[in-house]
């Protein structure tokens, strides 16, 4: 392939493609390990800690991408800085979401030490994984970047046989535990991956304030960006029944990862919309365009695929997860609006508009919210699903102005 973006985003693809496997692994294990009793409470717990955890860099990673792709001499400038941040940043994270996550639980009873050990891994050293992801990418290694970011679920992987094969007596608190260990192993790999991947301690500094609301646009659009692939999984223990919210938890987890290459083709165009991001000329405008029009006609294929294929997942998930065709073939309207918005917003974050992407995911995350409590209580897993549809095509309506305003009158970046 004599295209870069193309083959970037190929190999990025092939790689995703594998994590969306693993994933796939992850997902039908985990089921059958705790059941759809134990499924959807802890499944609230995680994306919990996930969607907490996006703030955990408080976006220096992306100032970090975004410096390298322009000015990879700057690298030092950054990257004392992104450090401290996020063990700053995720520390209190720590304490909010030990605070949170009995609310979330309810009357499931998760022990405490798995708890903490979910929450550490996603607030404090994944987030640090990301820092080297994000300067691979800003050279342009997208695929070792996705393989570092795809490392911790190999891992996960790994254990959750483990605690199957070993039949472990407490099954949850065993994965929990091993969830923390691959977290620590995949950053100690990621270190080893670039010279001098950390600055000395005795460089370490706090960000000054300009570098601060820089970066805090993206920290914010990274918990919009989370919010709707997460914030539903955190409602559903609270607003369905147990089974019922670990069936849609389970499909809707189906349904978000199958969105792989729109992933992929995003993170390949990345750097180009950093360097293009002050340009407004035709080939620009055409380039946005074909990106556009192309994770449109993805997801409408998606959802195309998942409607014909929704028997074959009561299978793989088995009996206790009857449901499951039910719940994919509802997530099926959402599936073109999840692609749209995951395209849209990675432009506008790339053309360096990370409020305006915030604006429209965080309209977004209250659509979800607001029919969420309206529509699952009332109509159980159809109205949990259409919750879900109708948050992401709103913001890829939403998006799509807001994107079509700027190139027609750009606005400046924060």
């Amino acid at each position: 392939m004599k295209n870069p973006i193309a083959r970037n985003t190929f190999h990025t693809s092939v790689v995703l493609g594998l994590r969306l496997l693993v994933q796939a692994g992850i997902l039908l294990l985990v089921t059958r390990l705790l059941g759809p009793n134990d499924y959807g409470p802890f499944a609230g717990i995680t994306a919990l800690a996930v969607m907490l955890g996006t703030l955990s860099t408080l976006g220096t990673h992306i100032v970090l991408l975004a410096t390298i792709s322009q000015n990879p001499a700057k690298r030092s400038d950054i990257l004392p800085f992104a450090v401290t941040t996020t063990l700053l940043c995720g520390s209190i994270l720590f304490a909010v979401y030990t605070l949170i996550s009995p609310i979330v639980l309810g009357r499931y009873n998760l022990d405490i030490g798995a708890r903490c050990a979910i929450g550490i891994a996603e607030l404090l050293i994944l987030p640090l994984l990301t820092i080297p992801s994000a300067e691979h990418q800003g050279h342009g290694r997208i695929p070792l970047s996705q393989a570092l970011l795809s490392l911790p679920l190999v891992l996960r992987l790994a254990v959750v046989l483990g605690v199957l094969l070993l039949h472990a007596h407490s099954p949850v608190t065993t994965y929990a535990y091993g969830y923390l260990a691959t977290a620590i192993l995949a950053l100690t790999i990621a270190t080893f991956s670039l010279h001098d991947a950390w600055p000395p301690i005795s460089r370490w500094r706090m960000p000054t304030t300009s570098e601060l609301k820089h970066s805090a646009g993206y920290a914010v659009l990274n918990i919009t960006a989370a919010g709707p692939t997460e914030l539903d999984k955190t409602l559903a223990p609270r607003l369905l029944l147990p089974v019922t919210a670990s069936v849609y938890s389970a499909a809707a987890r189906v349904v978000g990862s199958l969105t792989v290459p729109v992933i992929a083709m995003m993170l390949s165009v990345m750097p180009r919309l950093f360097r293009d991001s002050q340009v407004s000329g035709r080939q620009t405008q055409r380039f946005l365009l074909q990106v556009l029009a192309a994770a449109l006609g993805y997801g409408l294929l998606l959802g195309a695929a998942l409607w014909l294929t929704a028997p074959v997942f009561t299978w793989l998930f088995g009996s206790n997860f009857a449901g499951m065709q039910r719940a994919v073939r509802w997530l099926c309207v959402a599936a073109p609006g999840m692609s749209l918005r995951i395209a849209l917003g990675t432009t506008l974050m790339s053309l360096q508009h990370p409020w305006l992407r915030a604006t429209f995911e965080l309209a977004g995350l209250a659509i979800l919210f607001i029919a969420a409590t309206m529509l699952a209580p009332r109509y159980g897993l159809a109205g949990m699903a259409l919750t879900l549809a109708c948050s992401e095509w709103g913001m890829a309506i939403f998006g799509s102005i807001i994107l079509a305003k700027v190139r027609q009158h750009p606005i400046a970046s924060p």
